[in-house]
C-alpha cells in the first residue's frame, strides 16, 4: 500500500525549499492575525488572510470562467509546482495561498466539471490515504473558485473547531443508525449540518446518494444542489460533514461601503474558522455578522431534520 502520508510530507519538503512563492505564504501564514469569536455553546475563529484574496473574490460566472485559462490544468500551473500522483486520475498539490499549516489541492487529471456526483467514493479514499488531513469538497456554486475543474482540498486535522464540536453531545446526536453507518443531525449550532459516520464506505456512499437526490429536487435549476463536505477517517473509520446551501455569497458580499463585508464562506468557513482577506472585515466583523451570514447561507436545522427524515 502506498504511503501517501510520506509522499505528501516529501512534497511539502521539496516544493518549500524551491518554489519561493509558496514558501513566502506559508512562511507569512505564521504570522496571521486570528480572533475567536464565543457563541453559546461553540467559538469560531476569524483570520485574517490576505493571500485569500484571489479566491474570495473570484468571479465564477459563466463568462468569467471561459475567458480565463483554467489554473488547475497542467499546461496553465506554475512551472515550479510539482505533485504526487494519485492513481492516474488525481495528482495531489501543496496549495500556494494556504489556510492551513499545510493545505493540498487534489486536482483531476482531465479537465471536468466540479461535481460530486460519481466522486464521493474518491474523497473516501482519499480521506483514508490522508489520515492526518480533512478532506473537503467546495460545490461549483459553494466557493469553489474554479467550478469548471474537478478538485478536492485537504487541511492538517485539529484545525477546524467542527472536528471538536462532533464530540459534543449538546451540538450533535444521532438520529438513526443502519449496520455500522449512522446519521447525525446537529442542533444549537446555528447551521444545518448533517452527519454520515461509518466504516463501509459503500453504505456511506448509497446514504449520500439518497440525501443528494433529495435535496436535488429543491435546487432543479443548479448543475447540482449546492453543498459543501468536510470528510475524515480515522483506523477505516469515515466521518463526513454534509452542509446543504441556500445560497453563495452572503448580501454583506455585495454591500457597499461600511456595510460590506468581503467573505465567500466555504467549507472551511462553516468548518469554524472564517477566512477573511480584508483587514477592516477581520476588525469588525461580529458574532451578530456571522449568525446573519450563516443564516443567509445554510438551510436551518429545521429544515434539514426534515430532508434528512427516514434516509436510514
Amino acid at each position: 500500500m502506498i504511503d501517501y502520508t510520506y509522499r505528501v510530507n516529501k512534497l511539502f519538503e521539496s516544493q518549500l525549499g524551491e518554489w519561493k512563492l509558496a514558501r513566502d505564504n506559508y512562511h507569512q501564514l505564521e504570522s496571521v492575525l486570528v480572533r475567536t469569536i464565543f457563541f453559546h455553546g461553540y467559538e469560531i475563529s476569524v483570520q485574517f488572510n490576505p493571500g485569500r484574496i484571489t479566491s474570495s473574490a473570484a468571479r465564477v460566472d459563466a463568462r468569467s470562467i471561459e475567458a480565463r485559462p483554467c489554473f488547475l490544468c497542467e499546461k496553465n500551473r506554475p512551472p515550479e509546482q510539482q505533485g504526487v500522483p494519485y492513481g492516474i486520475d488525481y495528482i495531489m498539490l501543496i496549495n500556494p495561498f494556504p489556510i492551513f499549516p499545510r493545505h493540498l489541492t487534489i486536482v483531476s487529471q482531465l479537465h471536468t466539471p466540479q461535481r460530486i456526483d460519481g466522486s464521493f467514493d474518491t474523497m473516501l479514499r482519499l480521506a483514508q490515504s490522508l489520515p492526518e488531513f480533512v478532506l473537503f469538497y467546495n460545490g461549483p456554486q459553494c466557493g469553489a473558485s474554479a467550478p469548471d475543474h474537478l478538485h478536492f482540498q485537504a487541511g492538517n486535522r485539529g484545525f477546524l473547531p467542527i472536528e471538536k464540536d462532533y464530540g459534543n453531545p449538546d451540538l450533535c446526536y444521532m438520529v438513526s443508525k443502519a449496520g455500522e453507518t449512522e446519521l447525525w443531525l446537529w442542533k444549537n449550532y446555528d447551521r444545518g449540518i448533517m452527519t454520515l459516520r461509518g466504516t463501509d464506505p459503500e453504505a456511506l456512499e448509497n446514504v449520500f446518494i439518497r440525501f443528494r437526490e433529495r435535496f436535488a429536487l429543491m435546487q432543479p435549476d443548479r448543475p447540482e444542489p449546492m453543498l459543501n463536505m468536510l470528510a475524515y477517517c480515522t483506523d477505516d473509520l469515515w466521518t463526513v460533514h454534509i452542509i446543504p446551501r441556500r445560497v453563495h455569497r452572503p448580501a454583506c458580499y455585495f454591500a457597499e461601503g461600511e456595510n460590506k463585508i468581503l467573505l465567500s464562506p466555504a467549507s472551511v468557513d462553516i468548518g469554524g474558522v472564517f477566512i477573511t482577506p480584508r483587514q477592516e472585515d477581520f476588525n469588525r466583523i461580529t458574532a451578530y455578522d456571522i449568525l446573519d451570514i450563516l443564516g443567509e447561507v445554510c438551510l436551518g436545522e429545521e429544515e434539514l431534520n426534515t430532508l434528512a427524515k427516514d434516509l436510514l
